[in-house]
């Protein structure tokens, strides 16, 4: 690959032509940035399972200890636009290694640490390298793919993160009853630095030639009424899921009678569902975007709605939320690539800007479902909140669709691959 005019692009002979089979098997960088992403994944959530080990140790309730999971959520809102206009003028591959850097010497930091803001500051600027990683990965993963093979590499790259809701924090939360919490966090700084030798090595020199972009080149992307309308989609299809999977345990336990000891096989029945809509999601965007960001939240609005009415009966809820896995997140990778592409010369902080508004998605939607929960719904209260935040994300959908359709001109990946030949 090669640099003409700040953009990065494919030599001609890996282009695929318009209607061009996607090639059957992706470039190895694509699951070395998964792993990458796995470690991403498992930090964010591990801490859930940890929480009231960490809670007494540090001296401070269980409540406020959960703070440590919303400044790791906020960091993620906020760092990866930021950390994207900051690390602009940055090899894409340097960029990847400074973040696990900073990813390994977090989680010393929390592994090492006592005071309970010490451990707050080093979760925020884990974040922010997560941030980092991840928008710069999603570039980086979509360009070695190239245009026909775009999502279904983002789809592997989001799989990673799914993966750790399956592997990473179940085991997490393990080993953390077995050496206490901190152990965890030594595996997890002990494992970004062996990522960052994967990443030295696997990651090609060309995906990090001279990028001579400015930031006003860059903040040119937020022009693009289709990168927005990406990212309200972006920002509902989450927020409907989470909403819902956040409270999960309680409408398990209060409402479908579930036993509390079955309730984790409920959740890696949800995240084994996450991890294939993920990789299902990427294969189909590729060859049908617009029909699978339309389909998704769609079957999603109705098995949210099918939740919250059959709560009471445990073999369909149940099943309900093995699909809402599926389906639930399965146009993500697809999202991704499209804040990607219509960011234009700035495909860097598209990605930056669909982290953010996943994140956000999963802060304000669970914010209304914790309300709705101390409603007269309970513990259905969540479920009826997904289903309205989910139903919402067929607006920007349909008009993404809609638009694209009126637009002359040639198939995703041939405009993808025509653009790349312009300088």
């Amino acid at each position: 690959m090669t640099m003409r005019g700040g953009t990065l692009h494919a030599p001609a002979h890996s282009r695929a032509r318009d209607g061009e089979r996607p090639p059957t098997r992706l470039p190895l960088v694509v699951h070395v940035l998964a792993l990458g992403t796995f470690l991403m994944g498992t930090t964010e959530f591990v801490v859930a399972g940890l929480l009231p080990e960490i809670a007494q140790d540090v001296q401070v309730g269980v409540g406020r200890a959960g703070l440590l999971i919303t400044v790791f959520a906020v960091g993620m809102i906020v760092g990866a636009p930021l950390m994207a206009m900051l690390t602009l003028r940055l090899p894409r591959r340097l960029t990847l290694v400074l973040a696990l850097g900073v990813f390994a010497a977090g989680h010393l930091v929390v592994a090492l640490g006592s005071g309970f803001a010490l451990l707050l500051a080093a979760r925020f600027l884990t974040a922010l390298a997560t941030g980092a990683f991840w928008a710069v990965a999603n570039v980086v993963a979509a360009r070695a793919a190239g245009p026909a093979a775009s999502s279904r590499a983002l789809g592997v790259v989001g799989a990673g993160a799914m993966l750790a809701n399956v592997v990473g924090v179940p085991l997490g939360a393990f080993a953390g009853q077995l050496m206490g919490w901190r152990g965890p966090f030594w595996a997890l700084a002990v494992l970004g630095a062996a990522a960052m030798v994967l990443i030295a090595r696997h990651v090609p020199r060309d995906a990090d030639g001279d990028q001579a972009v400015s930031l006003r080149s860059e903040l040119s992307a937020l022009r693009s009424k289709r990168l927005w309308l990406v990212l309200a989609a972006c920002t509902t299809t989450t927020g409907g899921v989470l909403s819902t999977y956040t409270y999960v345990a309680p409408l398990l336990t209060g409402e479908t009678g579930l036993a509390a000891g079955l309730v984790p096989l409920v959740l890696v029945g949800f995240g084994a569902g996450a991890l294939a809509g993920f990789l299902l999601g990427g294969r189909l965007g590729d060859h049908r975007p617009y029909l699978t960001t339309i389909l998704a939240p769609a079957v999603t609005t109705v098995l949210l709605l099918a939740i919250f009415l059959l709560a009471g009966h445990a073999a369909p809820t149940v099943t309900m939320i093995t699909l809402l896995g599926l389906f639930g997140l399965g146009a993500n990778p697809v999202l991704i690539s499209l804040g990607v592409r219509f960011a234009g010369e700035a495909p860097t902080l598209g990605s930056a800007l669909t982290v953010s508004g996943f994140n956000l998605g999963t802060a304000v939607g669970s914010w209304i479902a914790g309300l709705a929960i101390d409603s007269s719904l309970g513990a259905t209260g969540p479920a009826a909140v997904g289903t309205v935040i989910a139903a919402l994300t067929l607006i920007p959908a349909v008009t993404i669709a809609l638009v694209q359709r009126r637009r002359p001109g040639p198939s995703p990946a041939r405009a993808a691959n025509e653009s790349a030949g312009t300088s």
